[in-house]
């Protein structure tokens, strides 16, 4: 809970430099100019596969976890756990231990004690919601100059409307619903039994060694009975209210408070820890015959997890291939069609595009537009008498450019003439380049 908590409110306050042009939030969602950082990785608009990349990635590590070890997402990080676990951790401090609030719930007089705790219990909720969509709207602009607007009433009404949403979705989901938002709205577990097999290790009970129940250890048949005893600790810490001892159901979330629980109560009366434990049912006809069960590598390593680490692996090297060789400079080109080509006074032919220079630099770098082709065609550039332009850090840059033949030249006289352009960042030289066609006066 601290690790994951920690991670969502405090991101949107680290800081990492950039430069003087690009904001200084280490991860940060700028919409308003259409971008993603992530401490010191840049993701443009045209970029977005890297995004699909890691929502794919996501998807097969949900696979390969479940696959491997149940539904340990759910019972460790999942937002809904998180959040319900905080919530039930308030209500603790706040009301005292289960039999504490049971008390308390069932009292039917509201008396100035129970309307105290109560009132308390839900002003803390709602400071904890309160933060939780505060710290949303953080990562999508500057945290600190964000937290000073909202206060001072001066933000935009769209960060005051998502806090609201947020605010009263985490108040109502973490402190009332709860387990109902995982059993009834949450899809994953209809569909983590496609993910699972008989080899994956999940919470399970050992039936062959609790069974027969029974709470009386002394007297006549007490050597009969099971390691069980029957009360109910395993039920009464579940956050989802089953009885692990049913077996396998939809609505375990693998937390393992079970297991810790059942563990306490056998110490207890001396019996050995594990009747509750992470197993895999594959193991069972083992130990029912006095063997012992497969390592926990076994059940790991198995052709399904190692299919989805491979899939997950190849996506994730992809990526940082990607990003490592992606350029710092790019252009676009797209030629004017009306009209296609105009003919000058000399004669010449002369075609016009518009040229889209991106520069992801965080400082301004001039930009040179030459071409390579026919060494008839010469550039030349709109608003200024030089092939070279300035293009502000991390922006695009619309220039629009002429090319022309001359009157007797073979590209002025055919139909369409391959050529290339090129850009050279004459800062450091890195170059690109885009392929067109030169349209002549036969066409």
């Amino acid at each position: 809970m601290i690790i994951t908590l920690g991670i969502y409110y405090v991101m949107p306050w680290l800081r990492w430099d950039r430069g003087p042009e690009l904001p200084d939030q280490a991860v940060l969602v700028d919409l308003a100019n259409r971008r993603f950082f992530f401490f010191w990785i840049e993701i443009w608009p045209h970029e977005f596969y890297f995004v699909a990349g890691l929502l794919i990635m996501a998807g097969l590590g949900l696979f390969l976890f479940t696959s491997a070890l149940g539904r340990v997402w759910c019972g460790y990080t999942c937002p809904q756990t998180v959040w319900t676990d905080l919530f039930i951790l308030v209500e603790r401090w706040i009301e005292g231990d289960r039999n504490a609030r049971l008390r308390l719930h069932r009292q039917k007089k509201m008396d100035m004690r129970k309307m105290r705790l109560r009132l308390t219990k839900w002003v803390v909720w709602f400071l904890i919601a309160l933060a939780t969509g505060g710290a949303w709207v953080f990562y999508f602009t500057d945290a600190p100059t964000l937290a000073v607007d909202l206060v001072t009433g001066q933000a935009h009404p769209v960060a005051y409307t998502t806090m609201l949403i947020l605010t009263a979705t985490t108040f109502v989901f973490g402190g009332f619903a709860r387990e109902q938002i995982c059993i009834y709205a949450c899809p994953w577990p209809r569909i983590q039994a496609a993910m699972m097999d008989e080899d994956t290790l999940t919470i399970g009970y050992r039936e062959w060694r609790g069974e027969p129940r029974g709470k009386h250890r002394k007297g006549d048949g007490a050597e009969n009975l099971g390691d069980c005893i029957d009360c109910m600790a395993c039920v009464n810490v579940c956050p989802m209210g089953i009885d692990i001892r049913d077996g396998q159901q939809m609505a375990c979330i693998t937390c393992g408070l079970c297991i810790d629980a059942c563990d306490d109560i056998m110490e207890k009366i001396g019996k050995p820890r594990g009747l509750v434990d992470y197993l895999a049912l594959s193991d069972e006809p083992r130990e029912r015959a006095g063997q012992k069960p497969r390592s926990v590598w076994a059940h790991v390593f198995r052709p399904r997890v190692i299919l989805y680490t491979t899939l997950w692996s190849l996506v994730g090297v992809g990526l940082v291939f990607a990003l490592f060789i992606r350029p710092e400079i790019e252009m676009t080109v797209a030629p004017v069609r009306n009209p296609t080509f105009v003919t000058l006074a000399d004669g010449s032919i002369r075609n016009t595009y518009d040229v889209r220079l991106l520069n992801k630099h965080g400082e301004q770098r001039p930009f040179r537009i030459t071409l390579t082709g026919p060494n008839d065609l010469r550039v030349q550039l709109e608003g200024t008498p030089y092939e070279a332009v300035d293009v502000p850090s991390s922006s695009t840059h619309l220039q629009r450019v002429y090319v022309i033949a001359p009157p007797s030249s073979d590209a002025a006289e055919s139909e369409r003439t391959e050529f290339r352009f090129w850009v050279e960042d004459l800062t450091n030289g890195d170059r690109a380049y885009n392929d067109t066609i030169f349209n002549g006066r036969t066409q």
